[in-house]
């Protein structure tokens, strides 16, 4: 029988089938391989004595650390216009994060009301630039709700963005009685839903969202520099242009990207920061 795993605690596994969610444990043989069941994993499981039991985890689309989570396909990156102020750095790393991790990000600003009009065109210039979409939020009021609503239709999606940017109140905003009706789960562990720091997939109208505080910070550090580029979308058509063979787009010469960057083709600011954390990659190696 066939499920997706839909919140694990104490060495329980709660995965959802066309025969409702069954409580399952894991073969002992995954412990052997290093391999163990996390939330959103697709799973084959065998019912034994009563109990299901997780007999093969099929191959993953996409993985996470922090919040551990499997199959993810979407991550909607929150940040707001101000309070806190929008860190560019910040919001590359986590588009980044998602490139690497093959979620596709939608970017969300929050807190429109409170915008800079400079700062506010100078942060979506860079995003469109990039390719992404964006959506524009007064999460408190509800404006731009059904928007996010709409971008979550057959996806598994996450939440992330630095604290202090309204990731509770879009949540609160999204799940509203919806969250309430799908308490299945936690009426069989027998405890309350926000009780639990440990991730669970909620189901949705329209699709599944990764019930967790999110993620505020990260580590972008176990990139080489060799899979960088790749993590910028606005590189990828001029990626294997350039005249020599292994091309960082630093400091060779002929350059493809850095032809496109003078004509206006790649926002500067992304590039700059390409060349920043591609200093940063190098100088970790040197310790």
């Amino acid at each position: 029988m066939r499920g997706t795993i839909m919140k694990g605690i104490g060495g329980f596994y709660y995965v959802r089938t066309d025969n409702g969610i069954i409580e399952c444990k894991a073969r002992g043989k995954f412990r052997y391989n290093g391999l163990s069941p996390m939330v959103g994993d697709e799973v084959e499981i065998e019912l034994e004595k009563n109990q299901g039991v997780i007999d093969e985890i099929y191959p993953r689309v996409s993985q996470l650390k922090r919040p551990a989570v499997a199959n993810i396909t979407q991550a909607l990156v929150v940040f707001a216009f101000n309070y806190p102020e929008i860190n560019e750095d910040l919001l590359n790393k986590f588009l980044i994060s998602c490139e690497f991790n093959n979620l596709k990000p939608v970017v969300c600003f929050n807190k429109l009301d409170l915008a800079d009009e400079k700062k506010k065109l100078h942060a979506i210039d860079m995003v469109n630039n990039i390719g992404y979409e964006v959506i524009f939020l007064k999460a408190k009021e509800g404006y731009g709700i059904d928007k996010v609503k709409g971008k979550l239709k057959d996806n598994i999606t996450v939440l992330c963005g630095p604290s202090g940017v309204g990731k509770s109140t879009i949540l609160n905003a999204i799940y509203g009685k919806e969250l309430m009706e799908t308490g299945q789960i936690s009426h069989k562990l027998n405890r309350g839903k926000h009780t639990t720091r440990h991730s669970e997939i909620i189901e949705l109208k329209d699709g599944f969202m990764v019930d967790t505080p999110g993620f505020s910070s990260l580590d972008i550090g176990h990139i080489t520099k060799e899979e960088l580029q790749y993590c910028f979308p606005e590189f990828i058509e001029f990626i294997g242009m350039c005249r020599f063979k292994g091309c960082v787009h630093y400091k060779e010469p002929d350059c493809a990207i850095k032809l496109a960057l003078d004509n206006g083709k790649i926002n500067k600011r992304r590039y700059d920061f390409y060349v920043k954390t591609l200093n940063e990659i190098s100088s970790r190696k040197k310790y």
